[in-house]
């Protein structure tokens, strides 16, 4: 007998999150062991309050729309930042309407902490003998997750970095004055983000000139001193710095204009380059620019990688085979098989793994300066970015679906 499905999105949006949102509902609608398929708005914070929608309404009807949804960045599903709090009315309010909407298969696409509500909610399943297969799809442009050689989204937000640094090293080229740009890209712990930006060193552009990831203590008089030494031998430099470097005390650079903390704990970060622009501007003098892209690293759909979009598609099918066949408290996974060419192989992994841990840089991956990084970590970004995603235009511009735009809302039922 067909069980139903119920997928949901959490944490913050990517690029191609909802390519394994897609891929997801793709292999639900071809599975004849799967029957209705639902979401939950605003992830298990929405599956709480009952507010959930048939995707199976909605995408067999319109199959077309899931190659929209497949090249649409942001949550179609919407998001929440909801922790279980592990009070026994919580689970069974939980389990009491999945019971309701006869669910046999539970998926969650997200990151640490989302995946943190997959095992919180697979043991408790395991414990009381309900029968739900629980699994996760992750996703993160922090590509901090262990289990995995990158994760979904990391892979177009480099793309992004990269091409932005490009760009603004063009701009700046031009002028013979001396001048610093600064460009605070995301990642609080791990610096992968910061470091994609070297990929945009291609046909002998240096920029950036300077990289710096909190895996190594930072200090702002070698900063100085770097950004000295490199003026000297360019008009323009260009330097990417993550939002969440540290001194050697351990203390967030931007920590100081901080206003606390969110409610899984992690330091509310920002000013990162307004700090080291003002920084530069007291000790050297020059022109400077602190540049922030901010949410545009997570949500520039239009430059999407199409290893990523493809990859993330794929790990949505995979979550919910895992389930198909059985399999719960484990989280789609895949592990690079060959650089030459670039092959990558799909599995699960149990979710203990991943659930509130956390991969950072590896230090040999650092220059011994600690601002660049090394031949090793290129030839690990290199295929990450590569592929031009068929993003659908329409009036010259993006096609993206909005869940806000189509009549579904009122589709909380049994089909």
């Amino acid at each position: 007998m067909a069980k139903n499905l119920i997928i949901g999105q959490s944490g913050g949006p990517t690029a191609v999150i909802n390519s394994s949102l897609a891929g997801a509902i793709e292999y639900g609608l071809q599975s004849d062991a799967i029957g209705n398929i639902y979401g939950m708005i605003n992830g298990i914070e929405g599956l709480l309050e009952e507010n959930i929608i048939s995707l199976s309404a909605m995408f067999r009807s319109m199959p077309h729309e899931l190659n929209r949804l497949k090249h649409s960045p942001a949550m179609f599903l919407g998001s929440c930042r909801y922790k279980l709090s592990g009070d026994r009315e919580e689970f069974n309010r939980i389990f009491e309407i999945l019971e309701m909407y006869e669910i046999g298969y539970f998926v969650y696409i997200g990151g640490n902490d989302s995946m943190d509500t997959v095992k919180k909610l697979s043991d408790y399943a395991k414990k009381k003998n309900i029968d739900v297969k629980i699994t996760g799809i992750p996703k993160t442009i922090d590509n901090d997750l262990v289990g995995i050689d990158h994760s979904p989204g990391f892979g177009s937000a480099a793309k992004y970095i990269a091409t932005c640094v490009r760009e603004v090293a063009f701009d700046t080229s031009i002028y013979s004055i001396k001048s610093v740009h600064i460009i605070e890209a995301m990642g609080r712990d791990a610096g992968w983000l910061t470091a994609s930006s070297v990929l945009a060193r291609q046909d002998d552009m240096p920029a950036p000139h300077l990289v710096y990831l909190p895996e190594v203590p930072f200090s702002v008089e070698n900063f100085v001193e770097d950004v000295k030494k490199k003026l000297e031998e360019y008009n323009s430099v260009i330097v990417v710095v993550s939002e969440g470097v540290k001194d050697k005390d351990g203390n967030y650079i931007s920590a100081a204009q901080d206003s606390g903390a969110d409610k899984f704990g992690h330091a509310r970060l920002s000013g990162t380059g307004a700090y080291l622009k003002a920084v530069v501007e007291k000790e050297i003098g020059c022109k400077v620019r602190a540049l922030e892209p901010s949410v545009l690293q997570r949500s520039a759909g239009h430059i999407v990688s199409l290893c990523d979009v493809n990859e993330a598609f794929n790990l949505g099918s995979v979550a919910v085979r895992a389930a198909e066949e059985g399999q719960t408290g484990v989280f789609s996974t895949l592990r690079r098989t060959s650089n030459k060419p670039y092959c990558v192989e799909y599995s699960t992994e149990d979710v203990a793994k991943v659930a509130n841990q956390e991969k950072t840089v590896p230090r040999e991956w650092i220059n011994e300066r600690g601002n660049d990084v090394t031949e090793e970590m290129v030839t690990y970004l290199k295929p990450l970015i590569r592929g031009v995603a068929q993003t659908p235009f329409r009036g010259g511009l993006p096609d993206y679906i909005d869940i806000r735009h189509l009549d579904v809302r009122n589709q909380r039922y049994k089909d």
